[in-house]
């Protein structure tokens, strides 16, 4: 069952990150880090984990890379944040690391976990092939630098001042950088690490990422802040065009759904060894967080 293996993956990279953040000494910084690295759906190092189950990597070498997508996911959200960007008090239901410390400790146990994710992805039990180390770090820099990640933030941030609300075909680029960045590197990463074709699955990710960010975009305006463990509705009081605003709720569901069968199709090489992969598809337009 799709949850069950979810659960299970969520439990194998938190030990991991414990087991890594335990190593380190006891101070504020390395406590912010371990308050950051808790919660959430784990789906990105889910992702990781199952695509090396499709290649047949052994687990106990993708929960490297799957810890390391997980720690750089979580730097995002520590300095996304900040009051200096979007000043949320709240995430995953628990006070954010800047309003449980301060701000410097957030700066800084963000800039740690960035460090720490190459720091994971790079060691040797990720792969005794150097080679794929070097190619698994380099497209996480570029998937969480000014080529994805970083730039989607930045015109995230510019949207909110702009006088031209951002058109359909903006957003989207907008959030294939700032969602879909990391997503299709988490969906590509087993197959990298096999040294397989990532074609499919990086087809599979993109479609899977923008269909994340539009069910993100409809929880802002159905769910409440308890369920979603955030702040709800800031996108609407801002004045942000979102996919909610320019598509309307229901037509943003519908090209979720569509996306989510985009997704599915591009699978239908690996038959029924991916419906793991699928069912997580699914799963990320019908989540209530």
């Amino acid at each position: 069952m799709f949850a069950d293996r979810l659960s299970a993956c969520a439990r194998a990279i938190q030990h991991h990150l414990d087991l890594v953040l335990g190593a380190l000494d006891d101070v504020p910084v390395v406590r912010a880090m371990a308050h950051a690295t808790h919660g959430g759906k784990r789906l990105r190092g889910f992702l990781v984990l199952e695509s090396a189950r499709l290649h047949a990597v052994e687990a106990s070498r993708a929960i490297w890379p799957a810890a390391a997508i997980e720690a750089l996911h979580a730097y995002s959200l520590v300095h996304d944040d900040l009051p200096c960007m979007d000043d949320d008090d709240l995430r995953r239901g628990l006070p954010t690391v800047h309003r449980k410390w301060d701000e410097a400790t957030a700066v800084l146990a963000g800039d740690a976990l960035q460090t720490l994710a190459f720091e994971l992805v790079s060691h040797e039990e990720t792969s005794p092939d150097a080679r794929v180390r070097a190619d698994l770090a380099l497209r996480l820099a570029r998937a969480g630098g000014v080529q994805g990640m970083v730039l989607g933030q930045a015109l995230d941030i510019a949207a909110e001042t702009t006088q031209n609300p951002l058109t359909l075909d903006q957003i989207t680029a907008l959030q294939r950088g700032k969602t879909g960045a990391l997503i299709e590197w988490s969906a590509t990463a087993g197959a990298c690490m096999a040294g397989a074709d990532t074609t499919a699955l990086q087809t599979y990710a993109r479609a899977l990422g923008l269909a994340f960010q539009i069910a993100d975009d409809v929880l802002d305006v159905t769910g409440d802040s308890a369920t979603v463990g955030k702040a709800v509705g800031k996108d609407a009081d801002a004045g942000k065009a979102t996919f909610v605003s320019l598509l309307g709720l229901e037509a943003a569901r519908a090209r979720a759904a569509d996306l989510v069968e985009e997704a599915c199709d591009s699978l239908g090489g690996y038959g029924n060894r991916a419906d793991t992969l699928k069912e997580a598809a699914r799963f990320v337009v019908t989540r209530a967080h």
